[in-house]
């Protein structure tokens, strides 16, 4: 210690604030690691070496140099010259392995370093070793052994060879790492490549500050050497020069401190060590927070003891702050707590969809819109974001919604997209900008039933990345967007249809109400008048008109009889409808069925091919109605394939001129396709069209799920 005691207070603040720092992200990168690499190992033991190093040095501050005992001197020694050697060496090999040296043997990298990786190990084992023969000399008395400590101060022109090797090993180690991160190997995580690229400047900074450091310490070294040979001990050296060694320990301290900074930077906004995929908010918010008790513990604490407080008033200084820290994260737990049921209560509104259900309307009223909106808005600060869906449910959900609403946006195929989604589990995957409306994630979104949608998501209006919670936030959310919006259309659908046909049912029963009260009783009546007035032929005349109004009457009326695809079967009751009712709409009609999806569709349930038929039945119409144009040069053809792997298909293909899917979906109000479609989700199946461009013709296909 020095007699300035503002000098000792900084050294003891920053001290302490390494120590805190560093131990807690040795602990945070092991207990948080998404696996237990060794690479991790090393990262959270280098960080704990670090930690343990600082605990050594602000003991050896506090208690003073000049008064410590020769075991503690040994056992101090120990504990700050391990990490001095090897944690060089280990960030070194942690760069090393962040980069991709030992995930690609046969990269550049690999080649670049191998050789240089071998020589930083040889001179970190001499260094170690020349730790532990300066440990037993210290602990030796210094008569027996004077020639061997003359010879680990043996110089090569006046510069010792202790500091020239060791400044030279230090030198390599973060020149080395400089290199590595310029042009690491490939990332083989997901937006690994994005993660270095973000995190590269605070890698970058950390390995010049310890490059920095190393220069120092070589420097110190250098000076200490050269002092010894005018003292002859080293509590000579520190005796007479208290203050400038304080003030270049309070340097190197400082900027170990910066250097510690910018790997926790990198540590919790990218996770560069724990092997997440993306970084998450909430390790980021406990950075901020270890940050502030660090700080305000080390300044406190190290005032505490500079000023010689009692040691019962340092605890009880100790504990309030704890105390106070600790209340400050219950309120801004409370907080974040508020905000985040500000940020929910779009989403868990009522959409009244019992209401609209039952009350009569034309135009589906489902507000998906607004909870969308809130989710990119405030949630993910996304600067755009299409919510498009796919498979068995797009019919139902219709167009795709957008952010900001008003943004045109028409998608691309998105087939090999999904492709890839079903290919390869993952929980992002990147996308052309330029293809999909400036947005560079697609997020896929699954139901039991398989791939139900994309959310497509554009670069935060922040710059950052995406965490892992606001990314399973987006993909929960998209997938309950959607899923209530097919629902709800499915309900609008199927009670527009009940209501047409309770409308039927009564304007039918009104209809026969009057005709029997208006017409045929009075006919009948008029009738049993003659009889009973001999008038025979008279009667006969007005029994035959009330036969004739009751057989209108019940022509009029819809029958219910067994269908055709009851009695036949679905594909001969599609094939005997196509041969009866289209015979001259197509100039061929070719039939590919598989022996095993005839016999699976003689066994469907009656309800089930009841809805296949109508639904195949409607797309025939469309293919005769629409397809052929006016003018064909070639035969227009009408294929029916029936397929059952992997699940039960009938596909419908004409090689007309292609109408839009979204074209033929939009037909009618409650009726053509979206009608059919509906119907098939009801009996677990889907609905699905794709045209073509002009000539292309015109696909739907009829899946069931099971």
């Amino acid at each position: 210690m020095t007699t300035n005691p503002l000098l000792n207070w900084a050294i003891i603040a920053v001290s302490l604030f390494n120590t805190i720092l560093t131990t807690w992200l040795g602990l945070t990168v092991l207990l948080n690691a998404d696996r237990r690499h060794w690479g991790i190992w090393l990262a959270s033991g280098s960080l704990l070496l670090s930690g343990a190093f600082f605990v050594s040095h602000t003991a050896v501050v506090g208690i003073g140099l000049l008064r410590l005992s020769l075991l503690g001197m040994i056992f101090w020694w120990v504990v700050g010259i391990v990490p001095m050697l090897a944690l060089p060496f280990s960030w070194y090999v942690i760069v090393l392995w962040y980069a991709g040296f030992w995930h690609h043997p046969a990269s550049r990298l690999r080649r670049r370093q191998r050789h240089w990786f071998g020589l930083t190990a040889v001179l970190l084992l001499t260094g170690l070793a020349t730790a532990l023969l300066g440990t037993l000399l210290l602990a030796i008395p210094v008569a027996q052994y004077t020639q061997l400590r003359f010879l680990i101060r043996w110089s090569i022109a006046g510069v010792p060879l202790l500091a020239l090797g060791y400044a030279t090993y230090v030198l390599l180690c973060t020149t080395l790492s400089l290199d590595a991160l310029r042009q690491p190997a490939p990332s083989g995580r997901m937006m690994g490549l994005e993660a270095r690229q973000r995190a590269r400047p605070w890698m970058v900074l950390a390995t010049i500050g310890l490059f920095v450091v190393s220069v120092l310490v070589a420097g110190f070294l250098l000076w200490l050497v050269q002092s010894g040979r005018d003292r002859p001990t080293v509590f000579n050296i520190y005796a007479n020069n208290t203050l400038f060694i304080a003030l270049v320990d309070l340097l190197i301290a400082t900027i170990i401190g910066l250097v510690i900074i910018f790997v926790g930077r990198a540590v919790v906004a990218y996770e560069v060590f724990t092997g997440k995929t993306l970084p998450r908010h909430g390790l980021a918010r406990h950075w901020q927070r270890i940050l502030l008790l660090a700080a305000g513990y080390a300044v406190v604490l190290g005032a505490a003891f500079t000023i010689q407080l009692n040691a019962i008033y340092t605890l009880l200084l100790a504990t309030l702050l704890v105390t106070l820290f600790f209340a400050l994260i219950s309120w801004r737990s409370y907080v974040e707590r508020e905000r985040l049921m500000a940020q929910l209560r779009p989403f868990t509104k009522s959409q009244r969809l019992t209401d609209q259900l039952l009350t009569p309307t034309t135009l589906p009223q489902f507000e998906t819109a607004v909870p969308f909106a809130a989710l990119c808005r405030d949630v993910l600060d996304a600067e755009v974001a299409y919510l498009v869906p796919l498979g068995a449910l797009a019919p139902l959900v219709g167009a795709p919604l957008c952010f900001p609403e008003k943004r045109p946006f028409s998608p691309p195929p998105l087939h090999q997209l999904t492709a890839q989604f079903e290919a390869d589990d993952a929980l992002l995957i990147a996308v052309e900008p330029l293809a999909f409306g400036t947005a560079v994630w697609a997020i896929p979104l699954w139901s039991e039933r398989g791939l139900i949608g994309t959310l497509l998501l554009g670069n935060k209006r922040s710059g950052s990345l995406y965490t892992q919670e606001e990314i399973e936030i987006a993909r929960s959310t998209g997938e309950r967007l959607i899923d209530t919006q097919a629902s709800a259309e499915m309900g609008r659908r199927l009670m527009g249809l009940q209501r047409e046909r309770l409308a039927q049912t009564q304007i039918i029963d009104q209809q026969t109400r009057r005709v029997l009260h208006d017409d045929i009783l009075p006919t009948l009546q008029t009738a049993m008048i003659s009889l009973v007035g001999q008038q025979p032929q008279e009667a006969q005349t007005l029994l035959t008109t009330a036969h004739r109004q009751i057989s209108d009457l019940l022509h009029a009326m819809p029958t219910v009889t067994v269908p055709e695809v009851a009695r036949l079967g679905l594909l001969t009751a599609l094939q005997r409808l196509v041969a009866q009712e289209f015979a001259q709409s197509f100039d061929a009609v070719i039939w590919q069925v598989e022996p095993e999806g005839e016999a699976q569709a003689a066994n469907l349930p009656t309800l089930t091919a009841e809805v296949l038929f109508y639904a195949a039945r409607e797309a025939i119409r469309n293919a005769a109605k629409y397809g052929r144009g006016e003018s064909q040069a070639t035969p227009f053809t009408l294929t029916c394939n029936l397929t059952t792997a992997p699940h039960f298909a009938l596909e419908i293909r004409d090689n007309g001129v292609g109408v839009e899917a979204t074209s033929q979906l939009g037909q009618g109000s409650g009726q053509g396709l979206a009608l059919h479609s509906t119907m098939m989700a009801v009996v677990g199946g889907s609905l699905t069209v794709e045209s073509g461009e002009a000539g292309g013709g015109t696909a739907v296909y009829l899946h069931l799920d099971s």
